[in-house]
C-alpha cells in the first residue's frame, strides 16, 4: 500500500451508493488540484462506482485498496 500525503480524510462507512459518490464529490470539491482525498467506505459497489464516478470527472484515482474483510480504502488526486 502505497503512502500519500493525504490532505482530506472522510469516512464513509455505513454509506452506500449513489451517497457514497456524492459525499466524496462533495469532499473534493473543498481541495485545490492536486491535493489528495482519502475515502473510507464499507459498501462494495462504492469500490468501482466513486473511483469511476470521480475518475471521469477528470480527477486521478491513485488506488483502491482491500484494508479489511469490509472496507477499502480510495485515494484520489483533485484534477
Amino acid at each position: 500500500m502505497a503512502e500519500y500525503k493525504v490532505d482530506r480524510k472522510i469516512d464513509i462507512r455505513g454509506e452506500v451508493c449513489p451517497y457514497t459518490f456524492v459525499k466524496s464529490k462533495l469532499a473534493i470539491e473543498d481541495l485545490k488540484s492536486g491535493q489528495i482525498l482519502e475515502v473510507i467506505v464499507d459498501h462494495a459497489p462504492a469500490t468501482e462506482n466513486v473511483p469511476r464516478s470521480l475518475g471521469s470527472e477528470g480527477h486521478k484515482v491513485l488506488e483502491v485498496v482491500k484494508i479489511d474483510e469490509h472496507e477499502w480504502r480510495i485515494v484520489i488526486q483533485k484534477a
